[in-house]
């Protein structure tokens, strides 16, 4: 389908329909792009690598300009995977919100939740009143979390730049960390586990020795990969020296997170704007000073034993007591108790809540459907997430739905970095290069 133009401005076609007026767009700038180039004369070649390349980690598209195999422009086009969960959120009460959040990057359910949950408290005023025991687990699972990201990472970098066998034993980690998320919400991804004022259960006794026998299984596994990896000749040349992006440069595009400090920043919002009493825990912020590939392979390998260390401390640190706020108007009546299909409701949790006077039903069922009501207001609240600063803008109106929510999500933002670090470079370090940006499309499109 051709576009209408206006000297350099290209328009999308429209026709009328009996629904409405429908708009046909074309994928991005290709059409200018190749447009006056002849392969027979013209050593210029433009390639798109993606969207469905399995080394664009997800639906990411690159128009990419070559002269033979050195890149001269490179384009990020995205929105493949737009899921529209920000907008969804203005449609469903505070609580409900969880669930459309959890789903955003697939790969930090926990930090999508645990944001989303803080600016909420925050709006509520009820920062301070969150149980100590809910604020330790939730510091335990988004450590869990970074390092299953982290595992994910080490896994398909591993495959793209040839150590094939990286990618059964990241994954085979991660399983572990799964297993324990699932034995305490009921599902293994898009937990929905953290909630405003709390959280949606507590951690049964048997995730806990899982953790525990996790923090003496993991160390062992991380000195084998670097064994196959650190001292291997072809990981070096891959990696090493290759997609360079200074301090300079990453401030200048507002790059955050491992890439960050692999260029030599110790920047973490742990350690410059703590939150959930990270102030109280023990612990390192790797860096490295090569700002590369090796850099950022060297740096999320040092964050997963520094997350080790803080799960260890939660386990130290967690003492029996509450998991939600006392106030019933946040707080659920009764929590939430599995059923045998280890998702719904339990037949006794059903009868405690109908067993209850009429007044405590009705609340529970008004609670439930309409939501708790938020004052009007907006906040922002920044966490460090696995691949940078994630960014959480609510905004209330009063209501119980909120009226606006945008996340700064580190994907989107860092995706930036691709074209800095892939022009001039050989198109073989474009998959280098965009591997350790660690990007994750649900979270960038959302």
């Amino acid at each position: 389908m051709t576009t209408h133009t206006t000297g350099e401005q290209a328009y999308a076609t429209e026709r009328e329909t009996t629904e409405g007026r429908v708009f046909t767009v074309t994928g991005g700038d290709w059409d200018t792009v190749t447009e006056g180039i002849d392969p027979l004369s013209n050593e210029k070649i433009v390639v798109n690598m993606g969207p469905q390349h399995p080394s664009t980690h997800g639906v990411l598209r690159l128009v990419l300009e070559l002269e033979g195999e050195t890149v001269t422009e490179c384009r990020p086009v995205i929105g493949y995977l737009h899921t529209g969960i920000e907008k969804n959120l203005e449609y469903r009460n505070w609580t409900q919100g969880v669930t459309f959040v959890t789903r955003a990057d697939y790969l930090s359910n926990m930090f999508n939740e645990a944001g989303y949950c803080l600016a909420v408290e925050k709006l509520l005023g009820i920062t301070d009143e969150i149980p100590e025991r809910a604020t330790t687990i939730r510091v335990m699972f988004m450590e869990l979390q970074r390092i299953a990201s982290h595992l994910v990472w080490i896994a398909t970098t591993g495959m793209e730049l040839g150590a094939i066998s990286m990618m059964l034993y990241g994954f085979r980690e991660r399983e572990y960390i799964l297993d324990i998320f699932e034995e305490a919400s009921g599902l293994r991804m898009n937990n929905a586990y953290i909630r405003p004022g709390g959280l949606s259960q507590d951690v049964p006794e048997a995730a806990i020795k899982k953790i525990r026998d996790f923090l003496k299984y993991l160390p062992k596994k991380l000195k084998e990969y670097e064994k196959l990896l650190s001292g291997q000749l072809i990981w070096h040349e891959r990696t090493q020296g290759v997609a360079v992006l200074d301090v300079t440069g990453c401030l200048a595009l507002g790059i955050t997170g491992p890439v960050l400090r692999s260029a030599g920043l110790a920047w973490d919002l742990r350690k410059t704007t703590p939150y959930c009493g990270y102030e109280n825990y023990e612990f390192d912020v790797p860096t490295a000073t090569t700002g590369d590939v090796w850099g950022r392979y060297l740096v999320r390998m040092a964050e997963i034993r520094e997350s080790l260390k803080i799960i260890e401390q939660t386990l130290d640190r967690l003492k029996p007591g509450r998991i939600m706020v006392e106030d019933r108007k946040i707080a659920w009546p009764a929590q939430l108790a599995l059923g045998v299909d280890g998702l719904g409701n339990s037949l006794e949790h059903v009868a405690k809540i109908m067993g209850q006077s009429m007044e405590s039903l009705i609340h529970h069922f008004k609670l439930v459907t309409e939501g708790f009501r938020v004052p009007p207001g907006q906040v922002y609240v920044g966490i460090e997430h696995p691949r940078g600063e994630l960014g959480v803008h609510a905004v209330s109106d009063g209501g119980t739905r909120p009226y606006r929510v945008h996340y700064r999500d580190p994907s989107f933002v860092n995706l930036q970095a691709i074209p800095a670090m892939a022009e001039g470079a050989l198109l073989a370090d474009v998959i280098a290069g965009g591997a350790s940006l660690d990007p994750v499309m649900g979270g960038c499109d959302r």
